[in-house]
């Protein structure tokens, strides 16, 4: 593989580790096993059996997970401790045997581009999770899907075309970001508003 696909699949394994962690190790993994995919050494590994197996069934739960309103924020936050670091550690096995610099630029990348990708996210889900209907919830995890099999397929078949849509994407990061910090820190405001109503409420009717 040459610079231009490394980088490519580098940054776009960790783009979708921090939309689909389990359903990007599985795919990635099956078609290395199948053939179809040429993976680097460093990440062979995705395509041994009992890493087949485990990355399939937590895809599986993923899935589900991901349909459920609120259970599905609850999700987001324990995989917080789970995708960054496994998205990281993705892109640094694609540069695995490269000099000790670019495996070291690999992981900070790699780790800005997942780490970015699973705060809008799931302070995304958070914010759509205010909603009382659960539409809005399932229009965002069915777009969630459809960009993961984009991403993956353009990083195979397109790696400078990925390469630009990953660029765009990152500077729309550097602006939705602090938009989705504030509205989520109005929500915690008026969650708080709420208890201390309630709390005065209850200590009058005693």
């Amino acid at each position: 593989m040459n610079l231009l696909s490394n980088i490519a699949l580098a940054g776009g394994l960790a783009w979708a580790s921090g939309i689909r962690l389990y359903a990007t190790l599985f795919i990635a993994g099956l078609l290395g096993r199948l053939g179809y995919v040429d993976l680097p050494s460093g990440l062979a590994v995705l395509s041994h059996n009992w890493v087949l197996i485990a990355s399939g069934i937590l895809m599986l739960g993923e899935f589900l997970a991901d349909k459920v309103p609120v259970f599905d924020s609850v999700w987001d936050s324990f995989q917080t401790f789970i995708r960054i670091p496994v998205g990281t550690l993705l892109a640094w096995g694609v540069f695995k045997h490269s000099p000790m610099d670019e495996q070291i630029a690999a992981a900070l990348l790699g780790g800005a581009v997942v780490t970015g990708t699973h705060l809008a996210k799931s302070g995304g889900r958070a914010l759509i999770n205010t909603s009382p209907e659960p539409i809005s919830n399932w229009t965002a995890s069915a777009g969630e899907d459809i960009s993961l099999f984009g991403i993956l397929y353009l990083m195979w078949q397109h790696p400078l075309v990925l390469l630009i849509a990953l660029a765009l994407f990152m500077v729309l990061l550097c602006w939705l970001l602090p938009k989705i910090a504030r509205g989520l820190r109005i929500i915690v405001q008026r969650v708080r508003s709420m208890g201390t109503w309630l709390s005065r409420e209850s200590g009058a009717t005693r």
